[in-house]
């Protein structure tokens, strides 16, 4: 007969297994998971910095956030990992793909709304 104790943690250890076989079945189900490499982090600031120390709103500012939910897209090195780290609190971050990456200008045009209405032509550019 086994122990209680030793079943207990069995169990347990089990739990963990299936949990992190289901994390990872997660993270690598995405269809860019398997045909690029993860070599950007996408870092978004959630929480503001108001009342925090100097440090914490200069590291904000190296990795190039001033305001709340704006995103940045920084390469995978280890001075960014760093400075993760040091706001890790404050922040969401994701790995991406490089393709995944956009620069200020197309996140702005992401986000713009649609004019709702279609130029077809123009009397001032017309040919006589």
């Amino acid at each position: 007969m086994i122990p209680f104790a030793s079943f207990r943690s069995c169990a347990s250890s089990c739990a963990r297994l299936q949990l992190r076989q289901l994390a990872t079945a997660a993270s690598s189900s995405g269809p860019a998971a398997e045909s690029e490499p993860l070599t950007h982090y996408r870092i978004t600031l959630r929480r503001s910095a108001i009342s925090l120390p100097k440090n914490i709103k200069g590291t904000l500012a190296a990795l190039g956030i001033h305001r709340r939910l704006q995103t940045v897209y920084h390469r995978h090195s280890p001075d960014i990992a760093g400075k993760i780290l040091t706001v890790k609190e404050l922040v969401a971050v994701e790995n991406v793909p490089a393709s995944a990456v956009r620069t200020k200008l197309e996140q702005r045009l992401e986000r713009k709304a649609s004019r709702g209405y279609v130029v077809t032509g123009s009397k001032l550019h017309a040919e006589p």
